[in-house]
């Protein structure tokens, strides 16, 4: 039976139903469902309001609202290539947001029976996009499906960090300077190249490459104090890591991690440090699988102002990092037991944590202090 429209427009999901407790070193946290009825979700984007702007990997962009409500797919998304872990991933309001109305996001671009990781620019119209335009297209061989990366960070200076993974099968690529495989590039908001990047100006390298040696980065967040890119990885079995990417920097991958490949063999020559090759400020052993990743500086987690979250996939969880400058001096695993794959971390504007989690029936979760 067919619902009607104004149902089939706005579904809401009873978040006091659906509230979970769970212990943690700031008392016990309340877990409660803002938002379900999402078809793996990817990102999430604070409006006004309250309201969500979420990605689902199929392809669609929706608005999800505080009392569970959530909207038609937007008009105006393009084609995605949606097979494997592509699809529609990351979004991001720009810095200008409530003067320009202009978000950012990425996503797997169908093309010559492959996809590539493309970030685009468009004019955010409430039930639409418009004046979509895809700024930035890697470069390089095409994935059948893995290892997109597509997170994106905007600094001060209103600049754009974008990773992108190196497609699983084409490891080798995050060596080589003249692909953009395996790389975080660093762009204008117009898609050109700004001042300072280390390879501009190169003919052996692309001019938008920041960083390399770099395997399949989900989580990116710019650090609220120094204005510092973070970014965290996947290893295969084992070596996830979390870097500070410095400009120009190599990271290793996949001439070095702590890590092995899946079957059990060495990764390269089983190293896990070489001159002129970076090392990362923390790593695990056995993989988590990080996803998302937010600084939280909020009001309701008064002890963990300062402190760094990210979701794991894997270990279904969400991950707490005490840091001390660059150091990371204590590890908490939060929400264990929430058996769901928790893939992106956002520090609400109200100080709670929201949580996306990519499932086939999958939901936005609102972390607070339980009462």
């Amino acid at each position: 039976m067919r619902l009607p429209i104004v149902l089939a427009v706005f579904l809401a999901l009873p978040s006091a139903a659906n509230a979970q407790t769970f212990k943690s070193s700031a008392g016990d946290l309340k877990v409660e469902t803002v938002v379900g009825g999402l078809t793996n979700p990817w990102a999430l984007a604070f409006l006004t309001g309250g309201r969500m702007l979420v990605t689902e990997r199929p392809g669609r962009m929706r608005i999800g609202t505080p009392d569970g409500k959530l909207s038609a797919p937007l008009q105006g998304v393009p084609k995605v290539a949606a097979s494997g872990q592509g699809g529609l991933l990351d979004v991001v309001l720009d810095r200008n947001f409530a003067q320009n109305k202009t978000i950012y996001f990425c996503f797997a671009e169908p093309a010559g029976g492959g996809a590539r990781t493309a970030l685009a620019r468009a004019v955010f119209d409430e039930t639409k996009l418009d004046d979509v335009t895809v700024i930035f297209r890697q470069d390089g061989p095409l994935s059948g499906g893995n290892h997109f990366g597509c997170r994106i960070a905007q600094t001060s200076d209103s600049n754009l960090f974008l990773t992108m993974g190196e497609h699983f099968t084409d490891r080798d690529e995050s060596q080589k300077l003249t692909s953009h495989l395996g790389k975080i590039v660093r762009i204008k908001p117009d898609g050109s190249v700004p001042d300072g990047n280390p390879f501009a100006g190169r003919n052996d390298a692309k001019p938008e490459i920041w960083s390399y040696g770099h395997r399949n980065a989900q989580g990116a967040a710019i650090h609220p104090a120094t204005g510092k890119l973070w970014e965290h990885e996947h290893g295969p079995r084992g070596g996830d890591e979390i870097n500070i990417p410095q400009a120009g920097k190599n990271y290793g991958w996949p001439v070095i991690s702590h890590g092995i490949n899946y079957e059990g063999t060495p990764v390269g020559n089983g190293k896990s440090e070489m001159a002129g090759m970076e090392q990362p400020i923390k790593y695990w052993v056995p993989s988590i699988a990080p996803s998302g990743m937010a600084f939280y500086q909020g009001g309701l987690f008064p002890a963990w102002r300062g402190s760094l979250f990210f979701g794991a996939l894997a270990g279904q969880m969400l991950v707490r990092l005490s840091l001390d400058g660059e150091k990371v001096t204590d590890e908490e695993r939060l929400l264990q037991g929430i058996r769901e794959r928790i893939r992106d971390v956002r520090a609400g504007p109200d100080g709670a944590i929201y949580l996306v989690t990519d499932n086939s029936a999958g939901r936005i979760l609102r972390v607070t202090p339980a009462k």
